[in-house]
């Protein structure tokens, strides 16, 4: 996963494609995008306004309220860890086996207690669905 979505990016993504599912269940990789593939696009032909090379952003505790992030995710290797921008901290971690499909909430009474700290909770169940979570079952993929 780091390797695919971080080591052989050069700058970033534009959109993750279906083969990020490459090593999935046939299966479970149907039922997420409804059996449509499209390739993961680089953000490519990107220009600066100085004409200076494109890098790539980091985002660290004491930039990513000047870059308009709303969401961040941390690869541990027990799962990823998802955290709101708006409830700064930490959040929660998703164990790599988690179905995808599990419906998450991002409703704050479903994020740990605000801390300071970078320890990830270790939780090995999602956030709990609210009443107004999306409806479990097939989903069909969008391609945007």
């Amino acid at each position: 996963m780091s390797r695919h979505l971080i080591d052989d990016v050069t700058v970033g993504w534009n959109e993750l494609g279906t083969d990020l599912l490459d090593d999935a269940p046939p299966a479970l990789a149907h039922a997420l995008t409804g059996g449509e593939q499209w390739p993961s696009r680089t953000l490519d032909h990107l220009v600066t306004p100085d004409g200076a090379p494109v890098v790539r952003m980091s985002v660290t505790d004491a930039t990513a309220d000047d870059m308009d992030v709303q969401w961040g995710y941390v690869l541990h290797p027990q799962g990823i860890e998802v955290i709101s921008m708006a409830h700064t901290g930490t959040g929660p971690l998703v164990a790599w086996d988690t179905d995808p499909r599990t419906p998450f909430s991002d409703h704050p009474a479903h994020w740990p207690a605000i801390t300071t700290r970078r320890t990830p909770t270790t939780s090995g169940t999602p956030p709990q669905p609210t009443a107004r979570a999306a409806p479990t079952g097939p989903h069909t993929a969008v391609r945007r």
